[in-house]
This record gives structure tokens, sequence and C-alpha cells, in this order.
């Protein structure tokens, strides 16, 4: 009975190594209904996290920051793009032409004329024509005369509420209307921003828009006709320390609106023959776009950049030419890694391994949600999806709503464990051995102990008369008290016998007062022995005898014993043997409790008189016992001290004087005319053999 429930509150007190599926099985079984259904209620929200993250306040902007960053880190370093050069309205051509708004179209045509002379490959046109000028027909003129396929921006205020009215799509679309040739076409310039005003994928193309500027610029395939992923930005390469080539060419439009002859133009024609021209502003605080690169600040100028809306059609543009399209992880990858983060988590939080092994899963687990989206974004995967983020709040509530869980049947069994502690081992002792469950050692080791035996006289034929029913109340009262005694003085039940107790001081725990409680608890165990006998005498059962205690102290091996499947936490050794054969002993000696002179010594009582010198039944190695006997005076303790004390020096005549005085004193007293009796048979110093 004790073997079991000690050994299993040590083992619960403790951490031990439980497979994993173990420890699942059992957390379902012993969660309970409404525990269960909270926990997988937690699962499936931080499922939703780990899944659409996108979609949620604030751990949405959390999202577009780190996928910001994952842009900038992973984004090519390029040399500069040879296919595509923008002419640009800048802050110096308003300044010399001293008109802002709308542009100057006279310059823009004539840039025209000579660009269509120098054979480029196409030309878009980023600029609306949604308001009159003054030059309008001489820039009319020239788009209905250009040879080079050439693409006009067409916005409309369905599309683009907040930057074209209607009488300014009225007036563009006739614009447009008169300006339409086999070579000359509208082309849409609509961008899509998310939430935080920043451009990061390509936008949708609504039916009755026109194309694309990068899709009418250059041929794209079908499959990617609409395609809507993230847009690869580019990086310059740095050519020199502090200085960068830009991805694309910037010539202000002032070069080419010149007035020009032939060998002009030849000399101009390098910059612009065979490739993709975009024309369009690049002026201060006038189209201008957040884009990824913009969070972080430019390594050259430590500003965050903007960047113009022609040179994002020029990115757009390069990604067509190079097919280069990120696909996004598919709907039920994303929902199968969602499941496995929260999975993980879950399984860290019931992880049962040393705590550097924990340490490093954790870090691995982390390492894979910092690296595995860079890694994505690296190989062509479109990770504006990817709910990075959430994976970490995913993992972090599985984590929590396992660790919640496994804490809970934790708590439960800890209050099992220290309650069965409790039945064994002193309140205190138990609290301590939960706190540090290592005090409790699982292997052995040498201790200096106080081990008490006790035994009820006639149990044997109470069991053989009476009810079986009978003897275990009986047997249960009777050790409850004794265990109750044992508890109170701060003892370790080590096991029941039967009727007897076998306890110990000093472990798994040590005080420097184990002496003084263990002889105390001697003596309180016979004295709540008698007391049981006398509540018992009145039922209609055989009398019981009196309970015999022997206490003895000395070394032992403490500690966990038995095979691999029941293990018994117990003392082993010598001390051991000779407490309990001096409980034996009372028998013979006619006393009720026999401490060894040892424990004697420590156990700081003036009450004890010496029983001579035994050797015990088994044993070669005399002792000195004593006994307690509080219901004498100090005069009458120290005249039989010092009768012994005689013998042993060998002085004869004080030895027969005193013994003589106390056999007439104690004449009716068994145990000191058994004292007497033993000491006459012996010579000086000798001990009496027990039978």
């Amino acid at each position: 009975m004790a073997t079991t429930a000690i050994d299993t509150a040590a083992q619960e007190a403790r951490p031990a190594t439980v497979p994993i599926g173990k420890r699942i099985r059992r957390l379902v079984m012993q969660l309970g209904p409404s525990r269960m259904a909270m926990t997988i209620l937690f699962l499936i929200v931080a499922t939703l996290f780990a899944r659409f993250s996108w979609q949620m306040p604030l751990v949405g902007d959390a999202e577009r920051a780190l996928y910001d960053a994952r842009a900038m880190v992973m984004a090519p370093h390029v040399g500069q793009d040879k296919r595509i050069v923008m002419v640009t309205y800048n802050d110096e051509t308003l300044f010399n032409t001293g008109i802002r708004s709308p542009l100057d179209r006279t310059i823009l045509a004539n840039a025209l004329a000579n660009l269509d002379a120098m054979e480029p490959k196409a030309i878009g046109i980023d600029i609306v024509f949604d308001s009159p000028r003054p030059d309008d027909d001489l820039l009319k003129a020239q788009l209905r005369a250009m040879k080079t396929p050439t693409w006009l921006a067409y916005a409309e205020q369905a599309s683009n509420p907040n930057t074209i009215f209607y009488e300014q799509q009225k007036y563009l679309e006739a614009y447009l209307a008169e300006v339409t040739t086999a070579k000359t076409k509208p082309t849409s310039v609509l961008f899509r921003t998310d939430g935080d005003g920043v451009i990061r994928n390509w936008p949708d193309r609504p039916k009755n828009l026109p194309p694309l500027m990068a899709n009418a610029l250059a041929p794209v395939d079908p499959a990617h006709a609409n395609y809507q992923g993230n847009i690869r930005f580019l990086v310059p390469a740095r050519v020199a320390k502090g200085q960068e080539e830009p991805v694309f060419a910037n010539i202000p439009i002032d070069t080419f609106a010149m007035p020009m002859d032939a060998e002009t133009r030849a000399g101009f024609s390098e910059l612009v023959k065979g490739r993709y021209v975009l024309i369009g502003g690049d002026v201060i605080d006038n189209d201008q776009f957040n884009i990824p690169l913009s969070r972080f600040t430019d390594p050259i100028t430590g500003q965050h950049e903007t960047m113009i809306g022609l040179e994002v059609h020029a990115h757009m543009l390069a990604q067509q030419l190079d097919n280069d399209w990120s696909n996004p992880l598919p709907g039920p990858a994303l929902w199968a890694l969602a499941i496995l983060v929260v999975l993980a988590g879950g399984l860290t939080a019931l992880v049962d391994m040393r705590a550097r092994w924990v340490a490093v899963a954790f870090l691995g687990q982390m390492t894979f949600f910092v690296a595995f989206p860079f890694w994505l974004q690296g190989h062509s995967v479109d990770t504006t999806t990817l709910p990075a983020f959430g994976w970490a709040i995913g993992w972090l509530l599985g984590y929590a709503a396992i660790g919640t869980a496994a804490r809970t049947i934790g708590s439960r069994q800890r209050a099992f464990a220290q309650s069965a502690l409790g039945k064994y081992l002193p309140a205190d002792v138990a609290a301590q051995i939960m706190r540090d469950p290592d005090q409790l050692s699982l292997h052995g080791e040498r201790r200096n102990i106080f081990c008490v035996f006790t035994d009820l006289e006639g149990f044997t034929k109470l069991s053989h008369a009476t009810t079986p029913e009978t003897v275990a109340r009986l047997l249960n009262e009777y050790l409850d008290r004794l265990s109750d005694v044992v508890l109170e003085h701060g003892g370790t039940i080590d096991k029941f016998v039967g009727d007897a107790i076998v306890a110990f001081w000093g472990a798994p725990l040590s005080r420097p007062d184990d002496g003084e409680r263990a002889a105390a608890a001697a003596i309180a165990m016979n004295e709540v022995g008698e007391k049981f006998r006398t509540d018992v005498a009145g039922e209609d059962v055989p009398p019981i005898g009196m309970t015999r205690v022997g206490l003895h102290v000395g070394d032992a091996i403490v500690g966990n014993f038995g095979g691999e499947d029941r293990i018994q936490y117990t003392a082993l050794g010598d001390s051991m043997n000779t407490a309990s054969r001096l409980e034996s002993a009372n028998k013979s000696l006619k006393t009720g409790v026999l401490i060894s002179a040892e424990a004697a010594a420590r156990a700081g009582r003036d009450d004890l008189v010496p029983m001579g010198r035994v050797t015990l039944r088994g044993r070669a190695q005399p002792v000195d016992a004593l006994t307690p006997r509080p219901d004498l005076s100090p005069g009458q303790r120290t005249r039989i001290a010092e009768m012994v004390a005689a013998h042993t020096a060998g002085n004869k005549n004080a030895y027969v004087t005193a013994a003589t005085a106390l056999a007439q004193e104690f004449s009716q007293d068994p145990a000191i005319m058994f004292l007497i009796e033993r000491l006459n048979e012996t010579e000086s110093g000798e001990s009496y053999v027990l039978s």
C-alpha cells in the first residue's frame, strides 16, 4: 500500500521522460469535455490567425512590414537595364518652361518627333491629357503621325476617383478619340495600393479599361495576362564605393525636344533605338508612390525614397520582359502550413526533454518562421499572401492552448502527488520535494538516518478471531493513528508490514533535530498504541497487546529500489535491521520502547534509563539499550544509571549495593527486575545475549 502510493507520488513530482504520444493521450483523457472544447476553440482561433493574418487589423500591418523586409532583402541587385529608358519632365524642365500644369505639350511634341525617328521599340506616355492647352493641336498632329507604337495614358473616375473627375474624364476621352490611330492607342495606368498606401502588386484589369501599360508595350503570355501577384522591384548594383547606377536610365525630355538634324538624331539614337521608351513626370511631390523599398532608408541618400509612377511601370515592364512571375502558395498549402505551425506550438508545449534541447527546438522553429519566408521570396514565390507573422501568432496560441491544458492537468497531478506524498512525508517536506523533485533521490545515496520499527502485540490472534471487515477497520484506524504521529514529528513512512510501521528521519530531507523528533515520535507511538488498546477494549474483539517500538541511528542506503515497472522508496542497511531487532527485544526486556545508545545520545531527552548491554537476536555486535521512563523521578533514573555504570566498570561492591536497593524499590517493575537479573548473570561489560 505505502510502496505504490509514495512511488507514484515521487514519480509524479520528478519530471520524467514521457513519450509525446502518451502525453497527448493522457491530455485528451484528463481534460474533460468543457476544457477540451475550450482548448479546441483556442486551436481553431490560432489556425485562423495563421491562415488569414493578412486580412486582420493590426496583424495585417505587421504582415505588410515583414513582406517589405523580404522584398528589400531579397530584391535582385542588377546593373542598368538597357531595354528600357525613361524620358521625364523634371523640376528643371518646369522651371525653364514656366509651365507646371498641364505640362508643356510643345516640348512633348518635339521630343516625340525626334524619338519616333530614332526607332524605339515602343513608347508609353504616362501623362493624362485631361485638360486643354494652347499647343494641343501641335501634339495631336504629332501623335497621329507616329510610326512607333505609342500608348497614351488613360484613367477613369470609377477606378481613380481621387485623381480625375467627370469633366476631366470626358475631355480625356475626346482627346484620345482624336489621336487614336493604328499606332497610337490608349493604355491603362491604373495602380492599386494596399491599405497602408504602398504599391506591392500588379493591379487588376477592369474590362472597361484598355490594356495595362506594361502589357500594352510588350507581348505578355496569356497565362499572365491578368497577373496580380507581387511586383518585382529591382535594386541597383553598386558600381563604385558610395555610387550606384540606376536600374533605368532617366533622361530629361529637354534632351530630345531641341531641334535635331539627321546627324544629331543619329548621335542620340543609341539611347533609344530598339528600346522601350517611357515618358512621364519626375517632379517633386507629384506622382510619387511608396513601394516596399520605401520603408527602409536608401544606403546612399539616407532617406526613405519614394518612386515615381513612371518607374513603377518600368519595373513592371522589366518583370514582364524577363517572364519572372511569382506564384503564390496555393490555398491548401497555406492551410496545411497554418495547421502545422499551430501543432508545432502545441507539441512544443508538451515536449519532455532537457532544457537545452527544448531551447534548440524553440530556436529552430523561430528560425524557420524568420528564414522560410525569405527563402520562398528568393525562389520566385509570391509572399504577399504568406502569413509569416500569423504563423508566429498561431504558434504562440497553439503553445498557450496546449500548454494551459497541460498545466491544468499538471496542477491536478501535482495536487494529487502532493496529497500522496503528504500521506508518507511531512507536509513541509512534501512541499519542498514538489518544489525541488531532485531532493527525492531516484538513486541510492548514503544517509545517516534514525530508524523506527513498531509492532502490535496480539494482532495475529485478533486477525484469526474476528471478521475480515473488523480486522480491516481496526488495522486502518490503528495505522492512521501511528502514521499521524510519524508525520507530525517530521518522519518519512517507509512501509506498512501488516500491523507494523517502518519509518525514518533524515531522508529525503534531513534536519538538525531529527534525533529529537524520532525519539519523541517513538515514545508517542507507544502511547498512541496504548490509547488504541484502551479504546477498542470495549468492543467484541480479543484483547490487543502493547505497541512495541525500536529506534536506532546509523548509515543506510536510501533511494528508490526495485524493478523497471515497480520501485519503492526505502532505506537499506544494518541500521534498519538493528532498529527492527530492538523492537523485537522489547518483549524480552519487558519494555515498550527501546532506543540504542547512539540514538539516545542525539535524542535530547533526560527521561531515558539504561537497559544494559544486550546482544540482539541474529546480531553479533552488542547494543547498549535505553528506554524512556518519564514515570520515574530524576533521582530514580540516576540510581539506575549508576547501577549499570558500576556493573560496566567492574565495581562489584557499588553494583551489589545499588542492585539490592533497587530490587527492593522496584520489586513490582518487570523491566527493572529483569535488568538486575541480566546484570547478575553477566560479568563486567559483557552483553546479555537475547534468545
